[in-house]
């Protein structure tokens, strides 16, 4: 063989053994040279070709100095972006290393989605609406798969590094969307499961009031919410919620009942007071005079609430030291008097209370009550037919009359 022939074929096989390079292909390249500080010039392995690596293609992260991130002679991983001009002899390509690694993060978050694994990543924007995050990868959480709840500033997220469900994924759009929500309600109902499950009728437990509507109190019992009814707020009559509570509140409750199946757990913060008939004889000794408010007008009296949750019966007797038909002659439902204390029965839950006792009695008046055709009432006598008259004896509705027939007055 002649020594041009063997040239030749040097040749040809040092053409052939040339790599070629194509868009989308992952090659390495040796760094040549800095251009002015916005490019890289590398050169391709196994092809001679030349490429240009732009700054802001260096990283995944801002650049803002092209020699803190590269310097020559470094070797990089890059993929091949797309040609530049049209040089019959392969010319320069378009090189980058942050498509790269997007492309591997993109990989990775795939296999967590068909694997059903969730990631992490920080809010790094808040847009109209919802959140952008760095997933690697731009990641977009819409506002409603943000929280299980309205969520009105959602500045607050920003910055904040959350743990979230992949919902879709597409890397050929560049398509990432996320939810917090799904992992925030998997999480309450793990922890709802747990509470259900441990709690139990008769309990005393720590809560935080979470919402407050007309009909009660919803108490956040540190995942799951329990509901104290209006009536179960307070010994005294409450008429709102809002009036005695406030959100974000703590509060001692007792759990009532727990109900699995209806996902219910009902509450009662008054049964965590103390009795309000507790060491009555101390509070209301016979001969106190207390200040009490008129809460129930009936045929026979009055009920008047001296403490929260006390009531005494000023019998139709003890209202006034003149004859009146009916109750609602001198008083009215709100009214503030002034009592005084004839009779404690703690057991039974009785005052038996007097407000003439503490009137001075007309002159010339005997007490007794002077025979009369029955005066009709402009206004409506409300009968009580509440249990707490059951503590009352007949006696003590018919009151004194028959003791007013003596002429004697034991004030």
């Amino acid at each position: 063989m002649s020594e041009n022939n063997s040239e030749n074929n040097d040749l040809l096989n040092a053409l052939n053994s040339i790599e070629t390079v194509n868009v989308g292909d992952v090659v390495k390249g040796e760094i040549l040279a800095i251009d002015d500080d916005k490019q890289a010039i590398v050169g391709i392995e196994g092809t001679g070709i030349e490429g240009v690596v732009p700054q802001k293609e260096l990283s995944t992260k801002p650049v803002s100095d092209i020699n803190d991130i590269v310097k020559v002679g470094d070797t990089l991983d890059l993929v091949v972006i797309s040609k530049i001009g049209n040089d019959k002899e392969g010319g320069s390509y378009l090189l980058s290393v942050r498509r790269l690694e997007a492309r591997k993060v993109w990989d990775e978050i795939q296999k967590k989605f068909e694997a059903g694994e969730n990631i992490e990543a920080p809010v790094t924007q808040v847009v109209k609406g919802g959140l952008v995050v760095d997933a690697g990868v731009r990641g977009f959480v819409p506002a409603s798969m943000i929280s299980d709840h309205f969520v009105e500033d959602l500045n607050q997220f920003k910055g904040q590094t959350l743990t979230f469900k992949i919902i879709e994924i597409e890397p050929s759009e560049n398509r990432l969307i996320l939810s917090h929500r799904a992992l925030v309600e998997q999480e309450k109902a793990a922890k709802r499961e747990e509470i259900m499950s441990t709690i139990q009728a008769g309990d005393t437990i720590e809560g935080k009031v979470a919402r407050l509507t007309n009909f009660g109190a919803f108490v956040d019992l540190g995942g799951v919410d329990g509901l104290v009814h209006v009536s179960e707020i307070a010994y005294e009559r409450v008429e709102k919620p809002a009036d005695v509570l406030k959100v974000g509140q703590d509060v001692k409750v007792k759990v009532l009942s727990v109900d699995p199946e209806r996902d219910r757990i009902s509450l009662s913060i008054k049964q965590t007071l103390p009795e309000p008939w507790d060491d009555i004889e101390e509070k209301a000794p016979e001969g106190a005079v207390l200040e009490g408010t008129v809460k129930r007008l009936t045929s026979f009296g009055a009920f008047v609430e001296v403490f929260p949750g006390v009531e005494g019966l000023v019998h139709i007797s003890q209202i006034a030291h003149e004859h009146i038909a009916t109750p609602n002659d001198v008083l009215s439902t709100g009214e503030k008097v002034q009592v005084k204390v004839l009779e404690v029965h703690p057991d039974a839950h009785r005052l038996a209370l007097s407000i003439k006792a503490l009137k001075e009695k007309p002159a010339g008046s005997d007490d007794q009550p002077k025979p009369r055709a029955p005066k009709k009432s402009s206004a409506p006598v409300q009968m009580s037919t509440d249990d707490d008259d059951a503590g009352f004896t007949l006696g003590d509705l018919i009151g004194d009359q028959l003791k007013g027939a003596q002429g004697s007055d034991q004030d």
